[in-house]
């Protein structure tokens, strides 16, 4: 056993470049942390948004019916449709005889309301609208359109719930909200208001009596109506003329809807109601019409603007009202200025993103979850398929691979656990040198592993020490120095079967195979983190590495059990340091020198998996941010011909497809079944998520099986999806941020237990 040393001793010394490096890229990580859940915070808005905005957030669908009127004044229950409350007492206005105020419902609706601005514009009517605030900031080019051609509109409520059922804050919100969006759409806000599900003004109840009162106040005009077309319920268009006509030749608030279901009736029927009134004498007017007519009549004033009470308006509104009329406004509508038209602005930008960006993310999603069905699928039958050819009495990779290899353990402060590696690799079948490479450890790494090999009596061990300078660096030391011409790369806190290293080479006797992927498996699999890791291992190595083993394009040697031809991977310009994953940039720089890298499984390494989330965490976001930069650094094998080409045309579109793209959607697939499960259908979402938790739960049975895993563990799947996959997301997510900002990581040391001992302890 032979010893070289280059790393002098001193009580203190200065960080190194590395070191530096190493903590500059710490500082950065929490900000990059922030991003990253900014980022899924901000998509989960845009959906509560869109959910709002189509009432599956917040909605109220419950309508009072059959309630008593004891306190509303017996005034308001027998006049007019027209409410307002001028002076502090409650006034209602009729409409005209011979005059029609022709008002609309629950717009604007993208098919049906152009063609009714059209057919008012044909016959030169004007028309009173009454906007739910949610479709105007959905649709504000077609509010825009309708106020510049001078219709009326009026408050619906921003998500059409009967107000009579909501809180005064509730009711408040709703006002506002629709007030905005008026102001984002068309720059006005309006002192015209109806109540959704209203009808004649002798339906006000005790309950719905106060919210009057109170928008009164507010300088709310409401407004009611007196003949009801019922064009909702498609009766037919000779009906719903006729339904719409007032008798005796009265004046009428006449109800039309523009919106909220199939309107292709209405469109009909509305050009022959304008024909049969107009031929009956009658004209047309808005509800500012109505009111202006009865000021005229009565000498009063129209009513106070929101936010003004009665009594400090009533001569401001009047001059307010001339002003409006003479620069195109309605007289109901007033010109939004200051914090509301930006405020204004904004809600309708937002929700443009919302009703972008929800639909795209839905079709994304539907191709995602068709994506990993069938990748699922295609796991199933290529392990079923690779297990049995594999696995059969004549399969054979050539003549028996009986020579002698090198085994390289590069370590740093593995104290705990690089006695229990050493004893391994001493029980090993196959005859092997083994180079332990301490990568300036500084708890006695090297002291220990010296010790532990004279005491098992291994005479071919060899400890280099080097000062600290990672992983790859380890790596390509031990390989310059190997004496055999097959190098077997372990990590320092794994462990050997008796078996591993024979069955590893074996598949060496195939002169086109370049590297082998051994089986790791997770030895402190007692804990829940553990077992999460335990199902994650058994089925990334018996589903995944089994199907790239078959397509040739194995995307990554894991660092626990390996084996590379030493010219091959001198040749590569060894274990290189551009990446944090050299155990991808290799593995893929194999398959583009044209090697062949297969999956041998029944060579087995026991491995220490992190044991705290922190580590977790650090270790995946390594692992992931790792192989992003290994898979751009080779984004030209896209280009490469011939064999060398094989994994830019398979391996690379899979690995980003399954490894980055899916995953990324992942959270958001969760945050729709979160979603739904809420706010839409609790029992078809629940089925959907079982459904595709009992898919991956086949496969991960499957997998036990091919493995010859016990299925207990599989008990803790549930959770795993429900906790573990979602840290994994948020690191892929980290990861990705860390790349687009030009984030930089080192090789880092997870703290281990020494706890995975021999295989022969390690109880499956």
């Amino acid at each position: 056993m032979t010893t070289t040393t280059s790393r002098g001793r001193g009580r203190r010394r200065a960080p190194t470049r590395i070191e530096r490096a190493a903590g500059r890229a710490a500082a950065l990580q929490k900000p990059r942390v922030i991003l990253a859940l900014l980022l899924l915070l901000a998509l989960t808005s845009v959906m509560l948004l869109d959910g709002y905005l189509r009432a599956e957030v917040g909605g109220d669908q419950r309508v009072r019916t059959g309630a008593s009127a004891d306190d509303v004044p017996d005034e308001v229950l027998d006049g007019g449709p027209v409410l307002t409350f001028r002076g502090g007492r409650a006034v209602t206005v009729s409409v005209p005889d011979k005059t029609i105020a022709l008002t609309f419902d629950d717009g604007p609706d993208p098919t049906w309301t152009p063609q009714v601005l059209r057919i008012l514009r044909e016959y030169d009517v004007p028309g009173t609208f009454f906007l739910v605030g949610s479709m105007v900031s959905r649709h504000p080019d077609i509010v825009a359109d309708m106020v510049g051609q001078g219709e009326e509109v009026g408050i619906h409520t921003f998500t059409h719930v009967d107000l009579s059922y909501q809180s005064a804050a509730r009711v408040r919100r709703e006002m506002t909200q629709t007030q905005l969006a008026l102001a984002g759409a068309a720059g006005i806000t309006t002192t015209l208001f109806r109540a959704p599900y209203s009808s004649e003004t002798d339906a006000v109840d005790d309950y719905s009596w106060p919210v009057y009162k109170e928008l009164g106040e507010d300088g709310y005009t409401s407004v009611f109506v007196d003949t009801d077309s019922d064009d909702w319920k498609r009766p037919g268009v000779s009906k719903i003329v006729q339904w719409a006509t007032p008798a005796g030749g009265k004046g009428a608030s006449v109800l039309f809807h523009d919106a909220g279901g199939e309107r292709s009736q209405t469109i009909e029927a509305l050009p022959a109601y304008i024909k049969k009134m107009k031929a009956a004498g009658y004209t047309f007017t808005t509800i500012s019409g109505v009111l202006q007519q009865q000021d005229t009549a009565a000498g009063g004033a129209p009513g106070a603007a929101p936010g003004q009470t009665t009594k400090q308006t009533t001569k401001q509104t009047t001059e307010q009202t001339a002003g409006q009329a003479a620069g195109g406004l309605q007289a109901a509508h007033r010109k939004a200025t200051g914090v509301t038209l930006y405020e204004g602005k904004a809600l309708v930008a937002a929700v443009t993103v919302a009703e972008w960006t929800v639909p795209a993310l839905s079709v994304g999603l539907m191709v995602v979850g068709v994506a990993v069905l069938g990748r699922f699928a295609m796991m199933l039958l290529l392990a079923r398929r690779h297990f049995r050819q594999r696995n059969r009495r004549r399969f054979g990779w050539g003549a028996a691979v009986t020579r002698p290899v090198s085994v390289i353990v590069p370590a740093y402060n593995e104290k705990e656990c690089i006695a229990n590696t050493l004893r391994s690799l001493a029980g090993s079948t196959h005859p092997i040198e083994v180079v332990v490479v301490d990568d300036g450890s500084t708890d006695g790494t090297s002291e220990i592993a010296r010790e532990a090999a004279r005491s098992l009596g291994m005479t071919d061990v060899r400890v280099i020490r080097q000062d600290n300078a990672g992983k790859p660096a380890a790596l390509n030391n031990g390989v310059r120095a190997a004496r055999h011409d097959i190098v077997v790369m372990m990590d320092g806190d794994t462990v050997f079967e008796p078996d591993a290293v024979h069955r590893l080479v074996q598949p060496f006797a195939d002169p086109e195979i370049g590297a082998v992927a051994g089986n790791a498996k997770v030895g402190n699999r007692d804990t829940v983190i553990g077992a999460w890791q335990h199902i994650e291992y058994v089925m990334g190595f018996n589903l995944d590495r089994r199907m790239y083993d078959l397509l040739r394009c194995m995307p990554t040697i894991p660092g626990a059990i390996g084996a590379f031809r030493r010219d091959a991977v001198l040749e590569a310009g060894g274990m290189s340091e551009d990446t944090l994953a050299e155990d991808t940039d290799i593995t893929i720089a194999m398959h583009r020198a044209g090697w062949r890298v297969v999956y041998q499984e029944h060579a087995r390494a026991w491995t220490e998996a992190p044991g705290s989330l922190k580590q977790l965490w650090s270790q995946r976001y390594r692992w992931s941010y790792g192989t992003m930069q290994a898979l751009w650094k080779h984004r030209g094998s896209l280009t490469d011909r011939g064999p060398s080409g094989r994994f830019g045309r398979v391996g690379m579109p899979l690995v980003v497809l399954f490894q980055i793209v899916t995953p990324l959607f992942a959270p958001l697939i969760d945050v729709f079944t979160a979603y739904s499960m809420i706010f839409i259908d609790f029992r078809a979402s629940l089925l959907a998520w079982l459904a595709v938790l009992g898919v991956q739960l086949v496969c991960a049975a499957y997998a036990f099986r091919l493995d010859g895993e016990k299925y207990r563990y599989l008990l803790m799947m549930p959770l795993q999806q429900l906790a573990y996959r979602q840290m994994m997301y948020l690191v892929l997510i980290h990861s990705c941020v860390t790349a687009l900002t030009g984030g930089r990581l080192r090789w880092q040391k997870l703290k281990r237990t020494g706890e995975v001992g021999t295989p022969a302890g390690a109880a499956r």
